[in-house]
């Protein structure tokens, strides 16, 4: 039988991004008697995509803005795929949330000389809404929040990763979740009355992307694995300006931030020609979708530079003040020998972020009592296309609402709930399944799913290459399955955080070519070549629905629910409220 360290906790949260951190918060200050427990595949404050978060935090502020405002420009930017009230909650709560991270939390955000909060100017959105602390916010955001974590006595398990979400014995419940302690290779199984799943995203299936390594859309696959339904996984967004640091590198992970397109920077081509205005007359400040594609257009075109991509230019704003605004990326561009401020930078577009998810309500809740889901783990929010700054506050608006959902949720229906014994020795077997065969190296396996992503399931798709994709999934599945690693040393063991980073992208680049072969039209951030026409939006627009239905990943709709303005109609305009 194979050893596993026993434990268990008020509430259990995956993750210590803004979701899993404004969580543990909301639920220890709602009632400080919880034992409240933060499980993280890092170190606390060091991981998660937040703490990379760069440009920052759009919320209705100003005079002349409105939550009603930046309610339709959500919509509009997503295509009206948005479920309306997860939508409406968060640009509503972002009002709250953004003075509460100030005023609670102790995070300081750029203000303007009269001390009012200051905001930039954002791609999609028709008021500029955006507050930043330079371009550094994600790491304000985060180590504030952490030092009030580290403050107030909530249990820590670093360096743990989380395999599965294991049901109550009679199927009902979530009884808790079986984590890989990485320092010693050992298995630990933390019960909990509440588990909020808020690991993020990170589309690192793709060739380029912006997340780091270690982020392989666990949660999902748990998630999948554990009965509930992914939706619009065919939205997966591309940021359209990552570093490209040559040839033969998939180093995209410094991505230049929006707001330097939205301060006047030049996408140029390689031979230093604007491009934007032939496909949008909004040029470079159009939505992300719009300019990622046309990007790609540009590059599968071969109007390339010597590095394959395309070029980024601020100089003509003037160099000391691209320097003064925009400090921390012309920092990181001069580290890797790049000058933003008085030269070019050559860029390429770069999967970045996941609009779809667990299907979930305003409070974090999901099908499955008990669990809780905040952050990018979840979909909905942004519907097909996310606007740049709607994450950071996606993510602290509803880790919020789960923490305090969770505090009232315990003393009403938690319990610690025995756990299905079969499905957590079920789920060690399969973590420990490599060890029983021939090593190998899975290097050339990620490179095989990172081109095959890239190439038939990327920016621009078609039933020809998502079909080669389908195949090519199921081949790698088949090769990973196959695949060994060295049974040494277990603890800090790479090449098996390697095989099970690979088992969770693999399922999940299942789901998005599923949900991908499905929708025959072009949608945000989904675009077919043979269906680019968009369907009318307020006929059938429907949801995709992934589930897994013993290990075959099956698909499903749902209506899109017009709960407070339909296609044509604005809730800036009287007609909204017929």
């Amino acid at each position: 039988m194979t050893h596993i360290t026993r434990r268990s906790t008020d509430i259990l949260i995956l993750g210590s991004g803004g979701a899993g951190l404004l969580a543990a918060l909301h639920a220890k200050s709602a009632n400080p008697e919880l034992q409240v427990t933060v499980a993280v595949k890092g170190l606390l404050g060091k991981s998660g995509c937040t703490r990379m978060v760069q440009g920052g935090y759009n919320v209705a502020l100003a005079a002349g803005d409105s939550a009603e405002r930046h309610f339709m420009d959500t919509l509009d930017g997503g295509k009206w795929l948005n479920d309306q009230d997860l939508a409406w909650t968060l640009v509503t709560e972002a009002q709250t949330r953004i003075r509460e991270l100030e005023n609670r939390w102790g995070c300081f955000f750029d203000r303007n000389p009269d001390g009012t909060i200051h905001q930039k100017a954002f791609a999609g959105q028709t008021f500029d809404r955006t507050v930043h602390k330079g371009d550094l916010t994600g790491i304000e955001i985060i180590n504030r929040l952490a030092e009030q974590v580290w403050a107030r006595g909530i249990e820590r398990l670093e360096e743990h990763r989380a395999l599965a979400l294991i049901r109550s014995a009679d199927g009902t419940r979530i009884s808790g979740v079986l984590l890989l302690d990485i320092r010693r290779g050992g298995f630990v199984f933390v019960q909990a009355k509440a588990v909020l799943l808020g690991t993020g995203g990170g589309p690192t299936m793709y060739k380029y992307h912006t997340p780091s390594g270690d982020k392989s859309c666990d949660g999902m696959a748990m998630a999948l694995r554990a009965g509930l339904e992914l939706r619009d996984m065919e939205m997966v967004q591309f940021h359209p300006t990552g570093v490209l640091a040559g040839p033969g590198t998939r180093m995209t992970g410094t991505i230049i931030e929006e707001g330097l397109r939205g301060a006047g920077g030049y996408l140029l081509d390689g031979s230093g020609q604007r491009f934007m205005h032939n496909y949008d007359p909004r040029g470079e400040r159009a939505t992300r979708d719009i300019v990622s594609r046309s990007m790609e257009r540009e590059i599968q075109a071969g109007r390339v530079n010597e590095a394959g991509g395309l070029w980024l230019e601020m100089k003509h704003l003037g160099p000391e003040k691209v320097a003064k605004m925009f400090k921390g990326m012309v920092e990181r561009c001069a580290d890797m020998g790049f000058d933003l401020a008085g030269d070019r930078v050559p860029v390429v577009p770069t999967a970045h972020y996941m609009m779809g998810g667990v299907v979930f309500r305003a409070d974090g809740s999901t099908a499955l009592p008990g669990l809780f889901a905040a952050g990018e783990d979840t979909g909905g929010v942004h519907g097909a296309n996310r606007l740049g700054g709607n994450g950071v506050a996606n993510s602290t608006v509803f880790g919020g609402l789960a923490g305090d959902a969770m505090a009232r949720f315990i003393p009403r229906d938690g319990e610690l709930a025995p756990p299905d014994e079969a499905a957590l020795d079920a789920a060690m077997g399969t973590a420990l399944a490599p060890f029983g065969r021939r090593p190998q190296p899975l290097g050339p396996l990620r490179d095989a799913l990172a081109a095959l992503m890239w190439d038939k399931a990327g920016i621009l798709r078609d039933a020809g290459g998502l079909a080669e994709a389908r195949s090519g999934l199921d081949a790698l599945e088949a090769e990973l399955q196959a695949a060994g690693v060295a049974d040494g040393m277990r603890g800090f063991n790479l090449s098996w955080a390697d095989w099970l980073n690979l088992e969770s992208l693999i399922l999940i680049s299942r789901a998005i070519v599923a949900a991908a072969e499905a929708r025959e039209e072009s949608r945000g951030a989904h675009w077919r070549e043979d269906f680019p026409q968009t369907n009318d939006d307020a006929a059938g627009l429907s949801h995709t629905l992934v589930t897994l239905d013993g290990g075959e990943v099956r698909l499903g709709w749902r209506d899109v629910a017009f709960t407070r303005v339909r296609p044509g109609q604005s809730l800036l305009t009287p007609q909204a409220a017929e």
